[in-house]
């Protein structure tokens, strides 16, 4: 075979009826893919990615008329280039139907709270607790997270009220220092993002 040979010398006119459908795209994609890639990354204003999607739809328009085209063929050429052309557009189209999003800038720039920034600041809480002394974990514990009254407090604890008062004004100073050593302060942010 010589180096000029044509490609109906590769895969005969009459077998290419009968390829399957991963030999007829592979076909396909040898003889007319980087031809077809090029007009479509020309036609998209060099978006490879997005010429690459279209060209895949044109490949699967054409396994669809498998039995009409020859992959290995010249003559699939216009048909293959007006599909491509055709879904560009239709694709142009549908962006311009579609009204533009507008965000609003302020909310661009809020940060977003996720899972990950809850537990990081419930471990940064843990540790900072851990530094107070026992009496002022427990008289925290009872007063913010198990919203009892001081009176309440003092009952259960069995100290006099004032007492109670005391440990949560000393415990809740010794814990906003702890927690600003480690870089947070009141409302949960951080420092730096501040």
């Amino acid at each position: 075979m010589s180096a000029s040979a044509s490609t109906e010398d590769c895969i005969p006119r009459t077998r290419a009826a009968e390829l399957r459908p991963d030999e007829f795209l592979r076909a396909l994609y040898h003889f007319h893919g980087s031809a077809l890639l090029q007009f479509a990354a020309r036609r998209l204003g060099g978006d490879w990615h997005r010429a690459e999607d279209v060209l895949q739809e044109v490949a699967i328009r054409a396994w669809r008329h498998a039995g009409e085209l020859d992959p290995t063929a010249d003559s699939a050429r216009p048909w293959l280039f007006t599909v491509l052309r055709n879904l560009v557009i239709d694709g142009h189209r549908a962006r311009q139907a579609r009204p533009p999003e507008v965000g609003d800038p302020e909310l661009a720039h809020l940060p977003v709270s996720d899972e990950v920034d809850h537990i990081l600041t419930s471990q940064v809480l843990i540790e900072a607790l851990r530094e107070l002394r026992p009496p002022q974990r427990e008289v925290l514990l009872h007063v913010h997270y198990l919203g009892r009254s001081v009176n309440q407090t003092a009952r259960v604890l069995g100290v006099p009220p004032g007492t109670v008062k005391s440990r949560t004004y000393y415990a809740a100073r010794a814990l906003r220092e702890a927690l600003h050593s480690r870089g947070l302060h009141a409302g949960g942010q951080d420092r730096a993002a501040g």
